[in-house]
């Protein structure tokens, strides 16, 4: 299953693809933020404008409360996570759909043999409640979260797929919407595929080198299936 054709990053044969979750596979952003927003107000918080909010979105949750209020103390750092964690479970309220297109494509992937993962920075309890839900965990072989290990950019999650799989980070691609996925990517030496269609803009994700930037879920089936053919 050759990934070369005339790309000089892409002369091994690539075996397994990890995804993001939210931003990448799933439209979340909007539900992410209102539950942020949410539990800042019940918490009597500064409130913060989306876009800080959206900022944050792909560190695991300890990381991302940290970096958006940095002079809370530690209880107020608990209080914000368990109440982010009541509103985005609750029933009702904003909806998390996935990407049209995204289903199809990890079921053709699954198909033909290639390991799919997934590095997300949702918690284990969330993501477990997604696949679930839409039936789709068996695609998966592997999933790391980040109240299990490391938050991105950190490697860890990464290494950890590619480890229980025994793969290498040559056969390795790392596709997410924001720049912690790709970061995360280069810090374990795996190639990455960045989507514009989630959280980061095409400009900030293209500092960070991915093979390619694809601005729809149509674009990335096109790129998985020429660079994945026999």
């Amino acid at each position: 299953m050759p990934w070369a054709k005339g790309n000089p990053a892409m002369q091994h044969a690539i075996r397994l693809i990890v995804f993001d979750w939210d931003g990448t596979l799933m439209d979340s952003a909007a539900k992410i933020v209102a539950s942020m927003r949410a539990a800042g107000n019940d918490l009597g918080l500064a409130a913060l404008d989306d876009q800080t909010l959206r900022n944050v979105i792909g560190l695991g949750l300890k990381e991302a409360i940290e970096m958006l209020y940095p002079d809370a103390d530690l209880h107020a750092h608990r209080a914000f996570a368990d109440r982010y964690r009541h509103h985005f479970l609750a029933e009702g309220g904003e909806s998390s759909l996935f990407f049209g297109g995204a289903l199809e494509l990890l079921q053709g992937l699954y198909r033909r043999g290639l390991l799919l993962g997934v590095a997300t920075g949702k918690s284990r309890r969330g993501l477990n409640r997604v696949l679930a839900e839409y039936g789709c965990g068996e695609f998966f072989h592997a999933t790391r979260c980040a109240d299990e290990t490391f938050s991105k950019p950190h490697p860890q999650m990464l290494l950890d797929i590619m480890d229980e799989l025994g793969m290498e980070p040559e056969q390795t691609i790392m596709i997410g919407d924001t720049e912690y996925d790709l970061q995360m990517a280069k810090n374990a030496g795996v190639n990455s595929i960045a989507v514009s269609y989630g959280v980061h803009e095409r400009e900030r994700l293209l500092q960070h080198q991915p093979l390619t930037c694809v601005d729809n879920i149509a674009d990335l089936t096109a790129w998985l299936d020429r660079y994945s053919g026999d």
